[in-house]
Formats: C-alpha cells, structure tokens, sequence
C-alpha cells in the first residue's frame, strides 16, 4: 500500500508539529488515543462514588452468570463478571474495563481504515471523526453500556470483513467469525450489519467470490459457537428478550397509522441528523468544497460502505412502515453509523483532492473535542450546587448506604431493591451482601434469614418523602414476611452530593426480622 511522504515534525520555531509527526508515524495516533481514554479514565475516577444507570445494571447482574438476563444480550455482562469477578466490586473494574473496550473499537477502526484507505491523513482523519460522533464520543463515556459492546464488536468485524476482502487469510475469516458471533450478543440489531455487508458483497462482481471461499465455513462455525448458548436461552425468553426494546420503538399510547408513520419518520429524522450532522460539518468545516464534490465520486470502497450504509438505514425504513416504529433513538444507529467518518474519508480519496494539510486543519477540531467532553463530565455533577440541577451521580448512595448499616447494626442476610438502580448502587457499597430487585425473577440469591441478619428493603419514590413502599414490592414483602414478622420501616432524607444547602434526597427501608422465638 502506497503512503503519501511527509514533512519534518520538528518546525522552524521548535514547537512540535502534529499532523507531520502523525504523518511521519501514523500509528501514534493511538497513543494519542490512549492518552485520550486514560484522561476519562481518571475524569471517572474523580467523580462521586454513585453509579449511573448501565453501571449499576453491571454492578448488580455481575453477582450471578447466566446465558441471557433481559431485553440485551449478554456481551458486555459476560466479560463485565469477568472482570469483577478477578478485580472485585468497584468503580475501576467497571471504568477501566469501559475504556479498554472504547480504546480497542478506536484501534480496530484505525486497522480498519488502513486496509482500504492509501492516505496516511485520511485514515487518521477517518478514526478521529470517530470524536465528532456525540453517541459515541460523550453518551459511551457518560453511560452505555451494550451499546459500547455493540461498537467495538462491529468496528472488529470492519476490519476483519475489509481485511478479508482486501487479502484473505484463515486468520481473517476466522476473525469475521468471531465479530459476528460477538456482536450478534452485544446488540440483535447486530444482525442488520452483517447481512447488509453480506448483500453489498454480493452484488460486487469482483468481491462476491470471497463468499465462495471454503474458509467461510471457519467464518460460520465459530460464529455460531459463539452464538449458539445465548441462542438456547433467547428461544425460551423471546418475550422477555424483545417486550421492552418493542415498547420503546412503538411507544406507549396507541397511535393511528396516519401519525404513527409520519412521527416515525420525524424520530429517523431527527436522529440521523442528531448523529451525523457533527460529523459532516467538522469533515466540511476541514475540506470545504472538496466534501461535496467527493460526494458524487465513485471507488469499489465507496460502492461497497454505500450500500452497506443503506441497506441498513433502509431497513429502518420498512420497520416505520410496516412494524409500527415511532420512536428511532439515535443510539440505536450507533453500530451502523460509525461507518460514517470512514465513508467520508473513502469519498474524498475516490475524488482525488485533498489537501496537504487536511490532517492539520482537523486536528484542532479533535484536539477542541477531546478536552471538552472530559471536562463536560466531569463538571456536570459538579454544579449541581449552582443549577440546583442534580445528576444521578449526585444522588449520595454511599450515605445511604452506611445508614443503613449504622442504624440496622447488623449485616442483612440480603436487600431487596426496589429497582435495578438502586441495586445495583448499594451492592458497590455492600459487595458482601446479596441484592435483589423484582426486575430478574431468574435470580434467587441464597441468604439466611435470622434474628442478627434481618431481610432489608430499599426503595426510593423518585426521591420524594414517601415511606409507603410501590405495591408490588409491598406484597412481595408480605409474601417473604408472613404475618408475624417484626417490620421496621423508616425514611432516610440525605443531602445530595455537591448539592445547595437543604436540598435532601430521600429514601426509604424496611427492616424485616423473623418470627421470635
């Protein structure tokens, strides 16, 4: 492969230059990328000890294995209970194992865009356009979870799909297999990916032959070992498994056809543009007139990405028309559109006009982006005190929880939770404990009930002064309780963490002991 030469990195004026250098040496960018990750990492490390939605799901379903839990697949769950299950409970095992995976997708992008982009420039332009992405560059680090898993899955099946096209090896279709099995358990829209991929190959003459090749037969056999356990568990659940993601797409009221369809558009609409417009305006703010005139050029790349872009973005389409969707999150396009800056990059290359200094127009904007969303992090549960705005980070689930310990004096035999939040923030704080909640019925954790180790639940009504417990946890309490059992319930109202004076959030507990005697 062909590489443009570069200039000295060093300039007249001593000052580094840092297009040249990456120029000079491309794969610095990841180095460059890991120090990026590293500096979230320590932004994480630096916040409060609470736990937002995903990372307490991780935290709470990382007591148990099992071959599917809920609505997601189990990807990210499998190797979370991993890493806790060597490291321990805590906020590092969830927070380094976050940016490892992060900083692996930006790696097998970049190989990714190596093997078919000769343009040392534009294939780092290509993997840092990855930064203009908000679902990918700001809400991964915020929260998400699957959808992380679901991204490095697909961004190792692009290059190992574009490295099998390019110079096929036993290696590479072995590697396809395997980004196939994995991301078909990180997200099942997964499978929209690979069977686009698998139609835009066959309708290129020169490519199609790959899937003729006996080493595909490597390719489907360690995708379907991979696939195969969860596959077992998904026949028996399927209900459990699509409900919730269904309700979310259709929404919860009942909507005539006439609006369904034209609300479903708009929500398409509206994400797409929430995903791409970033990214095309920092590729125009960087190339100008050449981004649009590359729009129109032609290469077997361009084809190739093109038609896997619209292959799944029409099939979106027909879910509007014919499956009732009304409600397109930008999220759920993530494991597609991060084809995006790549596909840019493939365009402008095909057009055959870019410019010397590409790389050092874009770096700024990558370097802007880079600083701003570690600080954007970690300053948001910071000002809560001056907005009066509270995060979830600032809910103080560390105090409730050595409440609950000071004022019980005993360690629970286990705590029911009133949700999977709550579960799971307790458990970061009570890892010897078990925790329960209603949203798992196929988890029974074995505890012992006495006297010295009470049953506890935990609940909270968005915060508000309510001891009352939600019905449901009520009667699951009855049920476990029987009628002689002793209950002590009380509220607990705790400031937030960083918050204005007098501004409490509150909680509530019943502590359940045994019949005496």
């Amino acid at each position: 492969m062909k590489h443009q030469t570069t200039l000295s990195a060093q300039p007249s004026d001593g000052r580094i230059d840092v297009a040249a250098l990456l120029q000079r040496r491309p794969n610095l960018v990841l180095v460059l990328l890991a120090g990026y990750f590293l500096l979230n990492l320590i932004v994480r490390l630096s916040l409060p000890d609470s736990l937002e939605i995903d990372e307490a799901e991780q935290i709470f379903v990382s007591q148990w294995l099992a071959l599917g839990y809920d609505t997601q697949p189990p990807f990210y769950n499998w190797l979370q209970y991993g890493v806790i299950a060597l490291f321990g409970v805590s906020i590092p095992a969830i927070a380094v194992f976050k940016n490892l995976v992060l900083f692996s997708f930006y790696a097998f992008y970049w190989f990714a865009a190596r093997q078919v982009l000769q343009s040392r420039q534009l294939a780092i332009i290509a993997v840092l356009g990855l930064l203009t992405i908000p679902q990918v560059v700001y809400e991964s680090q915020r929260d998400l979870t699957h959808t992380v898993g679901a991204i490095f899955c697909a961004s190792m099946f692009l290059y190992a799909f574009l490295r099998t096209l390019r110079a096929p090896t036993i290696f590479s279709y072995a590697l396809t297999g395997l980004a196939i099995g994995c991301g078909l358990i990180a997200k099942y829209n997964f499978a929209l990916l690979t069977s686009a991929a698998l139609i835009a190959v066959l309708l290129d003459p020169d490519l199609r032959k790959r899937l003729f090749d006996w080493r595909l037969l490597v390719t489907a056999v360690i995708a379907l070992a991979v696939v195969t356990p969860h596959s077992l568990w998904l026949f028996d659940n399927l209900e459990l498994a699509s409900a919730r993601t269904l309700e979310k797409m259709q929404g919860t009221t009942d909507t005539s056809i006439f609006l369904q369809i034209p609300k479903g558009f708009l929500s398409y609409i509206l994400a797409l543009l929430g995903f791409g417009a970033l990214t095309f305006f920092c590729f125009w703010l960087t190339f100008k007139e050449a981004l649009i005139k590359s729009l129109t050029a032609q290469s077997q790349w361009t084809r190739l990405i093109g038609r896997i872009l619209a292959m799944v973005l029409g099939f979106i389409v027909l879910l509007i028309l014919f499956a009732d969707a009304e409600n397109i999150k930008d999220r759920w396009l993530t494991p597609f559109l991060i084809l995006l800056p790549l596909y840019f990059a493939l365009k402008l290359e095909a057009a055959g006009n870019v410019p010397d200094n590409a790389l050092k127009r874009f770096l700024p904007i990558a370097f802007i982006i880079m600083a701003i969303v570690p600080l954007v992090l970690f300053s948001r549960s910071k000002v809560a005190y001056l907005t009066g705005y509270y995060e979830k980070l600032n809910v103080p689930y560390a105090a409730f929880t050595q409440t609950l310990a000071d004022e019980i004096g005993k360690t629970p035999a286990i705590v029911i939770a009133g949700d999977p939040h709550l579960g799971g923030n307790i458990r970061l704080h009570m890892p010897d404990v078990p925790i329960d909640t209603l949203f798992y019925p196929g988890y029974k954790p074995a505890y012992e009930w006495t006297a010295d180790h009470p049953i506890v639940f935990a609940w909270r009504r968005r915060g508000e002064p309510d001891p009352a417990p939600p019905e449901d946890l009520s009667n699951w309490l009855k049920t476990i309780a029987g009628p002689d059992a002793r209950i002590e319930a009380k509220d607990v109202a705790l400031p937030y963490i960083n918050g204005r004076p007098g501004d409490l959030y509150h909680f509530s507990y019943a502590v359940v002991y045994p019949k005496a005697g």
